[in-house]
């Protein structure tokens, strides 16, 4: 139910802007979030929107990402500026049901920074 695209290959400093058609409607009752996972690592958390639209970010990806949705278009994006190598990853868009706590999972897109 959820579809990202807009991964690829960056050189470092670059941007990439992901995004993410859901079709559970309507987004803005769910908790948006983007997360990564690195070969070799777990999977974690980059950044998320409330259902009030407050936002947060991992420490690493902070005054670089940023995360937004449009709720007529049923999209969340996340916007990456100055990529680094080490965000080279599989991102995942995820939604969950604040009342039910069910997760949504997109099937991940790859990014690559390249140096």
């Amino acid at each position: 139910q959820l579809a990202e695209s807009g991964g690829g290959l960056v050189q470092a400093g670059g941007s990439l802007r992901l995004s993410c058609v859901a079709s559970v409607n309507p987004i803005n009752t769910h908790i948006m979030g983007w997360y990564r996972q690195a070969p070799g690592k777990q999977r974690e958390l980059v950044a998320t929107m409330s259902t009030d639209g407050t936002t947060t970010y991992a420490d690493s990806v902070k005054d670089r990402f940023m995360i937004s949705r449009n709720k007529t278009k049923s999209m969340v994006y996340l916007q990456m500026n100055d990529l680094k190598p080490e965000d080279t990853a599989v991102y995942y868009c995820n939604l969950q049901n604040p009342l039910t706590q069910y997760n949504y999972w997109g099937q991940g897109t790859q990014v690559t920074v390249s140096t």
